[in-house]
């Protein structure tokens, strides 16, 4: 799901990070607005964000 929020343009941020998982914002394209959260501690998820915390972190 990350992975096509941030392919359509659109900012993802972890808002809270803990040992139980993390909460992810989704923000729209311009990272302003937030439209929705995400609370998961799916190892797929942790994995994914490789200690990132927003999806700008991503060029390159």
């Amino acid at each position: 799901m990350l992975r096509r929020w941030q392919d359509s343009g659109a900012v993802w941020r972890v808002l809270h990070r803990d040992a139980a998982g993390v909460t992810i914002g989704l923000f729209t394209c311009d990272g302003g607005e937030e439209v929705s959260r995400v609370t998961s501690g799916a190892p797929e998820l942790v994995a994914f964000l490789a200690g990132r915390d927003t999806s700008e972190d991503l060029a390159g």
